[in-house]
């Protein structure tokens, strides 16, 4: 029997495609059914895009949670009702703001912030995402959510745009943030253009384009890009067992503290040979296998 490919597929997302269709496309190259990805990016969007291929789509809880990079144009003094470009414009005004004042207002935003999700969102409320919602007219009211703004830097300003630098936690809404800032500064903002720059560990530098990748899968050749899943977890330490504890973790067994002595909360295991075995959280003096890999690369 063939072994199922495993590992971690990082590419710089096209403009104009939906994550799903990301994946989508990826299944239907790779003939693989079991592919998701690690974060959404709108259509408007480029840059990094984690896809999670085989038994790593098991990571997807703990690779969501990556804080994030962007580079993002905003287009000053015209707000819409999506946040971006794609969406209706509300409202149009001058722009007549110095470079100083823009940055200090940026300089307000870093920090932990209360952000109000745009009402064009992939949130589900009641088993529907708020976008669905929002397209058939209906009153959509996001619940605010606390998110956190690393930094924020001003690359260039030219009136009306202004191009942005942003770290921040996963969550945070890009759009909104644009939304804000407009509204900060009394003219209203949007998002013209977006790129991911880094997702947790993975950066646009690492990223394959797609038709780099759509090469490689239609030479078959494709499995090679693959990254192992241990690099989407670089904060889970990582410890090699023996046998008679790998055979344990295997079937899913925990293991007492006196067997295996760290003091951290969570452990990264691996095989002898490498491969990522397990994932272990500390449930007082026991070792609590969390997902099990049965020896996947």
């Amino acid at each position: 029997m063939k072994k199922e490919p495993a590992g971690l597929l990082v590419l710089d997302k096209p403009k104009g495609w939906t994550s799903h269709q990301v994946v989508e496309r990826a299944r239907r190259l790779t003939r693989v059914r079991r592919i998701g990805h690690a974060g959404t990016l709108d259509p408007l969007a480029t840059g990094v895009l984690v896809l999670l291929v085989g038994p790593a789509t098991r990571l997807a809880a703990f690779l969501l949670g990556h804080d994030k990079r962007y580079q993002a144009v905003l287009r000053l003094g015209v707000a819409t009702d999506t946040g971006d470009a794609e969406g209706r414009v509300l409202f149009e005004r001058p722009v007549d703001i110095p470079r100083e004042a823009l940055e200090a207002v940026l300089r307000t935003f870093v920090g932990e912030i209360e952000q109000i999700p745009p009402a064009f969102a992939a949130i589900k409320v009641g088993g529907e995402r708020l976008y669905e919602k929002a397209r058939r007219g209906e009153p959509v009211t996001p619940r605010p959510r606390r998110v956190r703004i690393d930094a924020l830097r001003l690359v260039a300003w030219e009136p009306p745009w202004a191009t942005i630098e942003v770290v921040c936690s996963a969550g945070t809404y890009i759009r909104a943030l644009a939304r804000d800032i407009g509204e900060r500064l009394g003219c209203g903002a949007h998002v013209a253009d977006l790129r991911r720059l880094a997702s947790g560990p993975f950066t646009i530098e690492m990223a394959l384009a797609w038709a780099t990748f759509e090469a490689a899968a239609r030479a078959g050749t494709w499995s090679a890009l693959l990254r192992p899943m241990a690099e989407g977890l670089p904060d889970w330490p990582p410890v090699t067992v023996p046998g008679p504890i790998l055979e344990r973790l295997r079937h899913g067994q925990a293991i007492p503290v006196a067997d295996l002595p760290h003091p951290g909360p969570r452990l990264r295991v691996h095989g002898p040979e490498g491969a990522l075995v397990a994932l272990l959280e500390r449930r007082g003096e026991r070792w609590q296998p969390v997902r099990v890999f049965l020896g996947d690369p």
